[in-house]
């Protein structure tokens, strides 16, 4: 079975940079305290290392 992320949204997008602004939604968050699954791989941990100051992510 493979691993999984759990990603929540924990701060704002207002003011972010537009590219950040796409990574967040391009990980499937819409709002803050939105969380969502994501399977581990190199694409998603690289995604979550750009916008790690707004998100919150668990292994599961």
């Amino acid at each position: 079975m493979a691993k999984k992320l759990t990603i929540t949204q924990v701060r704002s997008i207002i003011g972010c940079p537009p590219d950040q602004r796409a990574t967040v939604r391009a990980l499937g968050l819409k709002r803050i305290r939105h969380t969502v699954e994501q399977a581990d791989s190199p694409v998603i941990r690289g995604m979550v290392a750009k916008v790690r100051h707004l998100v919150e992510v668990k292994e599961s």
